[in-house]
Protein backbone atom coordinates (compact mmCIF):
# COMPACT_ATOMS: atom_id res chain seq x y z
CA UNK A 1 0.00 0.00 0.00
CA UNK A 2 1.33 3.06 -1.17
CA UNK A 3 2.14 5.68 1.87
CA UNK A 4 -0.56 8.62 2.29
CA UNK A 5 0.65 12.33 2.32
CA UNK A 6 -1.05 15.18 3.04
CA UNK A 7 -0.06 17.33 -0.11
CA UNK A 8 0.57 16.54 -3.64
CA UNK A 9 2.73 19.22 -5.48
CA UNK A 10 2.57 18.68 -9.33
CA UNK A 11 5.37 21.05 -10.96
CA UNK A 12 8.34 22.39 -9.72
CA UNK A 13 8.43 25.90 -10.79
CA UNK A 14 8.44 28.96 -8.22
CA UNK A 15 4.21 28.17 -7.87
CA UNK A 16 5.08 24.68 -7.07
CA UNK A 17 8.14 24.96 -4.63
CA UNK A 18 6.87 28.30 -3.05
CA UNK A 19 3.49 25.95 -2.09
CA UNK A 20 5.68 23.07 -1.36
CA UNK A 21 7.67 25.25 1.42
CA UNK A 22 4.68 26.85 2.82
CA UNK A 23 3.28 23.48 3.20
CA UNK A 24 6.42 22.21 5.04
CA UNK A 25 6.46 25.11 7.28
CA UNK A 26 2.26 24.27 8.52
CA UNK A 27 3.36 21.00 9.54
CA UNK A 28 1.73 19.13 6.41
CA UNK A 29 3.24 15.68 5.03
CA UNK A 30 4.18 16.99 1.19
CA UNK A 31 6.33 15.93 -2.04
CA UNK A 32 6.55 17.30 -5.10
CA UNK A 33 6.47 15.78 -8.26
CA UNK A 34 8.91 17.53 -11.15
CA UNK A 35 10.31 15.15 -13.73
CA UNK A 36 12.95 18.13 -15.19
CA UNK A 37 16.15 18.32 -13.77
CA UNK A 38 17.50 21.47 -11.21
CA UNK A 39 17.96 24.18 -11.85
CA UNK A 40 14.65 24.67 -14.35
CA UNK A 41 14.49 27.68 -16.97
CA UNK A 42 11.82 29.34 -18.64
CA UNK A 43 10.97 32.37 -20.85
CA UNK A 44 10.35 35.19 -18.61
CA UNK A 45 11.02 38.62 -17.91
CA UNK A 46 12.73 38.25 -14.21
CA UNK A 47 11.87 41.06 -13.08
CA UNK A 48 11.03 40.54 -9.38
CA UNK A 49 8.50 43.61 -8.19
CA UNK A 50 8.50 44.54 -4.81
CA UNK A 51 5.68 42.32 -3.56
CA UNK A 52 7.76 39.09 -4.57
CA UNK A 53 11.37 40.44 -2.68
CA UNK A 54 9.29 41.24 -0.12
CA UNK A 55 7.28 37.30 -0.15
CA UNK A 56 10.69 35.80 -0.63
CA UNK A 57 12.16 37.64 2.37
CA UNK A 58 9.18 36.61 4.28
CA UNK A 59 9.92 32.83 3.60
CA UNK A 60 13.44 33.53 4.73
CA UNK A 61 15.01 33.76 1.19
CA UNK A 62 17.64 35.42 -0.14
CA UNK A 63 17.96 35.98 -3.48
CA UNK A 64 20.74 37.76 -5.32
CA UNK A 65 20.03 39.73 -7.95
CA UNK A 66 20.43 43.10 -9.64
CA UNK A 67 18.30 46.03 -7.84
CA UNK A 68 15.37 48.32 -10.15
CA UNK A 69 14.27 51.23 -9.57
CA UNK A 70 11.09 51.00 -11.23
CA UNK A 71 9.87 50.88 -14.63
CA UNK A 72 10.72 53.01 -17.46
CA UNK A 73 8.36 53.02 -20.93
CA UNK A 74 9.68 53.83 -23.96
CA UNK A 75 8.42 54.48 -27.51
CA UNK A 76 10.29 56.57 -29.44
CA UNK A 77 11.85 59.95 -28.45
CA UNK A 78 9.39 59.38 -25.96
CA UNK A 79 10.36 58.24 -22.22
CA UNK A 80 8.10 58.19 -18.67
CA UNK A 81 9.08 56.55 -15.98
CA UNK A 82 7.93 55.73 -12.14
CA UNK A 83 10.12 54.88 -9.36
CA UNK A 84 9.00 52.24 -7.03
CA UNK A 85 7.64 53.55 -3.38
CA UNK A 86 8.03 51.10 -1.52
CA UNK A 87 11.76 49.22 -1.85
CA UNK A 88 13.32 48.10 -4.66
CA UNK A 89 12.55 45.30 -7.17
CA UNK A 90 15.41 42.51 -7.82
CA UNK A 91 16.42 41.48 -11.31
CA UNK A 92 17.39 38.01 -11.34
CA UNK A 93 18.34 34.91 -13.35
CA UNK A 94 14.85 32.32 -13.80
CA UNK A 95 17.92 29.37 -12.80
CA UNK A 96 19.07 31.68 -9.68
CA UNK A 97 15.44 31.92 -8.34
CA UNK A 98 14.75 28.66 -9.21
CA UNK A 99 18.02 27.18 -7.31
CA UNK A 100 17.32 28.85 -4.12
CA UNK A 101 13.30 27.88 -3.92
CA UNK A 102 14.44 24.06 -4.84
CA UNK A 103 17.40 23.91 -1.93
CA UNK A 104 14.90 25.68 0.56
CA UNK A 105 12.49 22.92 -0.33
CA UNK A 106 14.70 19.91 -0.14
CA UNK A 107 16.38 21.81 3.34
CA UNK A 108 12.78 21.76 4.93
CA UNK A 109 12.37 18.35 3.82
CA UNK A 110 10.31 17.93 1.11
CA UNK A 111 11.22 14.86 -1.45
CA UNK A 112 11.68 16.21 -5.21
CA UNK A 113 10.76 13.04 -6.88
CA UNK A 114 11.10 13.00 -11.21
CA UNK A 115 8.02 12.04 -11.99
CA UNK A 116 6.06 13.27 -14.96
CA UNK A 117 2.50 14.07 -13.89
CA UNK A 118 -0.42 14.22 -16.91
CA UNK A 119 -3.65 12.68 -15.37
CA UNK A 120 -4.88 12.32 -11.33
CA UNK A 121 -7.35 10.00 -10.15
CA UNK A 122 -9.49 10.91 -7.07
CA UNK A 123 -12.59 10.02 -4.68
CA UNK A 124 -13.95 11.46 -1.74
CA UNK A 125 -11.05 10.93 0.52
CA UNK A 126 -7.50 11.62 -1.20
CA UNK A 127 -6.29 11.99 -4.65
CA UNK A 128 -3.93 9.56 -6.14
CA UNK A 129 -1.28 9.75 -9.31
CA UNK A 130 -1.94 6.14 -11.39
CA UNK A 131 1.36 4.45 -12.08
CA UNK A 132 3.41 6.37 -9.37
CA UNK A 133 2.61 4.83 -6.04
CA UNK A 134 1.60 8.24 -4.72
CA UNK A 135 -1.52 9.13 -3.14
CA UNK A 136 -2.89 12.12 -0.65
CA UNK A 137 -5.37 14.22 1.15
CA UNK A 138 -5.30 17.35 -1.74
CA UNK A 139 -3.04 17.45 -5.20
CA UNK A 140 -1.88 20.97 -6.14
CA UNK A 141 -1.65 21.40 -10.36
CA UNK A 142 1.37 23.75 -10.09
CA UNK A 143 2.43 22.62 -13.65
CA UNK A 144 2.71 25.67 -16.15
CA UNK A 145 1.04 27.79 -18.55
CA UNK A 146 -0.31 24.49 -20.69
CA UNK A 147 -1.26 22.45 -17.47
CA UNK A 148 -1.31 19.12 -18.02
CA UNK A 149 -3.52 18.30 -15.04
CA UNK A 150 -5.81 21.65 -15.61
CA UNK A 151 -6.12 19.68 -19.13
CA UNK A 152 -6.78 16.41 -18.23
CA UNK A 153 -9.67 17.42 -15.59
CA UNK A 154 -11.32 19.24 -18.47
CA UNK A 155 -10.52 23.13 -16.88
CA UNK A 156 -9.20 24.85 -19.77
CA UNK A 157 -11.28 27.59 -21.16
CA UNK A 158 -10.50 28.42 -24.91
CA UNK A 159 -9.68 32.06 -25.29
CA UNK A 160 -11.47 34.13 -27.81
CA UNK A 161 -8.74 37.00 -27.91
CA UNK A 162 -5.36 36.73 -30.16
CA UNK A 163 -2.68 35.09 -28.98
CA UNK A 164 0.41 36.65 -27.40
CA UNK A 165 3.63 34.80 -27.45
CA UNK A 166 6.96 35.78 -25.15
CA UNK A 167 10.74 35.07 -25.93
CA UNK A 168 13.83 35.94 -24.35
CA UNK A 169 17.54 36.11 -24.60
CA UNK A 170 20.43 37.54 -22.39
CA UNK A 171 22.99 40.03 -23.42
CA UNK A 172 26.38 40.64 -22.33
CA UNK A 173 26.23 44.30 -21.55
CA UNK A 174 26.11 46.70 -18.56
CA UNK A 175 22.69 47.85 -17.75
CA UNK A 176 22.49 51.44 -19.21
CA UNK A 177 19.56 52.21 -16.92
CA UNK A 178 18.40 51.06 -13.12
CA UNK A 179 14.80 50.54 -14.60
CA UNK A 180 12.86 47.56 -16.70
CA UNK A 181 12.65 49.30 -19.57
CA UNK A 182 9.48 48.46 -21.84
CA UNK A 183 9.74 49.34 -25.23
CA UNK A 184 6.66 49.72 -26.99
CA UNK A 185 6.19 49.02 -30.88
CA UNK A 186 3.53 48.13 -33.23
CA UNK A 187 3.23 44.59 -32.64
CA UNK A 188 3.93 44.32 -28.99
CA UNK A 189 6.85 44.91 -26.18
CA UNK A 190 10.46 44.64 -25.59
CA UNK A 191 11.44 44.46 -22.00
CA UNK A 192 15.23 45.15 -20.67
CA UNK A 193 15.72 44.32 -17.67
CA UNK A 194 19.17 44.47 -15.38
CA UNK A 195 20.28 41.51 -13.75
CA UNK A 196 24.21 42.11 -13.42
CA UNK A 197 26.79 43.85 -14.07
CA UNK A 198 27.51 42.96 -16.84
CA UNK A 199 24.30 41.36 -17.94
CA UNK A 200 20.88 42.11 -19.47
CA UNK A 201 17.52 39.86 -20.18
CA UNK A 202 15.42 40.83 -23.24
CA UNK A 203 11.96 39.48 -23.17
CA UNK A 204 9.59 40.38 -26.09
CA UNK A 205 6.08 40.24 -25.92
CA UNK A 206 4.25 40.03 -29.28
CA UNK A 207 1.37 39.06 -31.37
CA UNK A 208 3.23 38.32 -34.51
CA UNK A 209 5.09 34.75 -34.15
CA UNK A 210 8.72 35.56 -35.87
CA UNK A 211 12.58 34.72 -34.84
CA UNK A 212 13.95 36.96 -32.22
CA UNK A 213 16.13 38.56 -34.48
CA UNK A 214 13.55 39.62 -36.87
CA UNK A 215 11.63 40.90 -33.78
CA UNK A 216 14.27 42.97 -32.46
CA UNK A 217 14.50 44.59 -35.26
CA UNK A 218 11.55 46.47 -35.03
CA UNK A 219 12.66 48.51 -31.40
CA UNK A 220 15.82 49.96 -33.68
CA UNK A 221 17.19 51.49 -30.84
CA UNK A 222 17.57 48.30 -28.66
CA UNK A 223 19.13 46.10 -32.16
CA UNK A 224 21.46 48.54 -31.71
CA UNK A 225 22.23 48.32 -28.44
CA UNK A 226 22.12 44.55 -28.82
CA UNK A 227 24.34 43.15 -31.27
CA UNK A 228 24.08 39.57 -31.93
CA UNK A 229 27.47 39.21 -31.11
CA UNK A 230 26.85 39.93 -27.42
CA UNK A 231 23.84 37.34 -27.08
CA UNK A 232 25.04 34.60 -24.71
CA UNK A 233 21.93 32.38 -24.19
CA UNK A 234 19.70 30.90 -26.62
CA UNK A 235 16.74 31.94 -27.04
CA UNK A 236 13.56 30.46 -25.23
CA UNK A 237 9.78 31.04 -26.25
CA UNK A 238 6.29 30.26 -24.41
CA UNK A 239 2.89 30.99 -25.42
CA UNK A 240 0.14 31.43 -25.82
CA UNK A 241 0.24 33.52 -23.41
CA UNK A 242 -3.26 33.84 -22.03
CA UNK A 243 -4.94 30.58 -20.23
CA UNK A 244 -8.19 30.41 -18.42
CA UNK A 245 -9.47 27.96 -16.04
CA UNK A 246 -12.91 26.82 -14.76
CA UNK A 247 -12.09 27.31 -11.86
CA UNK A 248 -9.24 27.11 -8.92
CA UNK A 249 -10.63 23.98 -7.40
CA UNK A 250 -11.78 20.94 -8.86
CA UNK A 251 -12.70 17.94 -5.89
CA UNK A 252 -9.84 17.41 -4.02
CA UNK A 253 -7.42 19.37 -6.90
CA UNK A 254 -6.23 23.00 -6.15
CA UNK A 255 -4.51 24.87 -8.85
CA UNK A 256 -1.99 27.47 -8.25
CA UNK A 257 0.49 29.90 -10.44
CA UNK A 258 -0.16 29.90 -14.16
CA UNK A 259 -1.82 26.88 -13.94
CA UNK A 260 -4.77 28.84 -12.55
CA UNK A 261 -5.23 31.11 -15.16
CA UNK A 262 -2.42 33.89 -16.42
CA UNK A 263 -3.72 37.02 -18.62
CA UNK A 264 -0.76 38.53 -19.86
CA UNK A 265 3.33 39.22 -18.73
CA UNK A 266 2.64 42.64 -19.51
CA UNK A 267 3.05 43.48 -16.22
CA UNK A 268 5.87 41.22 -14.87
CA UNK A 269 3.82 40.00 -11.90
CA UNK A 270 3.72 36.35 -12.48
CA UNK A 271 6.12 35.37 -9.42
CA UNK A 272 4.03 37.92 -7.24
CA UNK A 273 1.26 36.43 -7.96
CA UNK A 274 2.02 32.34 -7.48
CA UNK A 275 3.83 33.46 -4.41
CA UNK A 276 0.67 35.36 -3.23
CA UNK A 277 -1.79 32.48 -4.44
CA UNK A 278 0.45 29.57 -2.63
CA UNK A 279 0.25 31.23 0.61
CA UNK A 280 -3.87 30.98 0.15
CA UNK A 281 -3.72 27.76 -1.05
CA UNK A 282 -1.91 26.54 1.66
CA UNK A 283 -3.60 28.38 4.46
CA UNK A 284 -7.19 26.95 3.43
CA UNK A 285 -5.57 23.46 3.02
CA UNK A 286 -4.60 24.06 6.69
CA UNK A 287 -7.30 25.44 8.44
CA UNK A 288 -9.30 22.94 6.69
CA UNK A 289 -11.44 25.42 4.32
CA UNK A 290 -10.96 24.55 1.10
CA UNK A 291 -13.86 26.22 -0.31
CA UNK A 292 -12.59 29.00 0.45
CA UNK A 293 -9.64 28.84 -1.73
CA UNK A 294 -11.40 30.04 -4.84
CA UNK A 295 -12.41 33.50 -3.30
CA UNK A 296 -9.17 33.69 -1.86
CA UNK A 297 -7.48 33.60 -5.27
CA UNK A 298 -9.66 35.90 -7.22
CA UNK A 299 -9.33 38.17 -4.14
CA UNK A 300 -5.07 38.57 -4.06
CA UNK A 301 -5.36 38.72 -7.98
CA UNK A 302 -8.24 40.70 -8.99
CA UNK A 303 -5.97 43.93 -8.65
CA UNK A 304 -3.62 42.28 -11.25
CA UNK A 305 -5.95 40.65 -13.56
CA UNK A 306 -8.28 44.04 -14.20
CA UNK A 307 -5.34 46.36 -14.94
CA UNK A 308 -3.86 44.05 -17.03
CA UNK A 309 -6.69 43.07 -19.00
CA UNK A 310 -6.84 46.46 -19.57
CA UNK A 311 -3.66 47.17 -20.34
CA UNK A 312 -3.66 44.13 -22.56
CA UNK A 313 -7.10 45.78 -24.44
CA UNK A 314 -5.36 48.87 -24.76
CA UNK A 315 -2.22 47.49 -26.90
CA UNK A 316 -4.27 45.51 -28.84
CA UNK A 317 -6.14 48.44 -30.17
CA UNK A 318 -4.23 49.96 -33.06
CA UNK A 319 -5.58 53.22 -32.80
CA UNK A 320 -5.17 53.48 -29.36
CA UNK A 321 -1.46 51.61 -28.70
CA UNK A 322 0.74 54.41 -30.08
CA UNK A 323 -1.08 56.47 -27.30
CA UNK A 324 0.25 55.09 -23.77
CA UNK A 325 3.27 56.64 -23.70
CA UNK A 326 2.12 60.01 -24.56
CA UNK A 327 -0.75 59.78 -22.08
CA UNK A 328 1.65 58.58 -19.11
CA UNK A 329 3.48 61.35 -20.10
CA UNK A 330 0.71 63.89 -19.73
CA UNK A 331 -0.55 62.05 -16.19
CA UNK A 332 2.75 61.20 -14.73
CA UNK A 333 1.36 60.95 -11.61
CA UNK A 334 -1.32 58.33 -12.73
CA UNK A 335 1.02 56.23 -14.31
CA UNK A 336 3.17 56.04 -10.50
CA UNK A 337 -0.07 55.20 -8.95
CA UNK A 338 -1.03 52.06 -11.42
CA UNK A 339 2.92 51.21 -11.35
CA UNK A 340 2.83 50.82 -8.34
CA UNK A 341 -0.37 49.65 -7.11
CA UNK A 342 0.89 46.54 -9.67
CA UNK A 343 3.94 46.82 -7.73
Amino acid sequence: MSREHDLIVVGGGPAGLATALYAARAGLDTVVAEPRRAPVDKACGEGLMPGAVRALASLGLEVAGHPIAGIRYVQGSRRVQAAFRHGPGLGVRRTDLHTVLHEAVLAAGVPVLPLRVEEVRQDATGVSVPGAGLRAGWLVAADGLHSPVRRSLGLCVRSRRGPRYGLRRHYATSPWSPYVEVHCGRHGEAYVTPLGPRLVGVALLTDRRAPFDAQLERFPELAARLPAERAVTAVRGAGPLRQRARTRRHGRVLLVGDAAGYVDALTGEGVSLALAGAGALVENVRRGTPDRYEGDWKRVTRRHRLLTELLVRVRQQRVLAPLVVPAAERLPRVFTAVVNALA
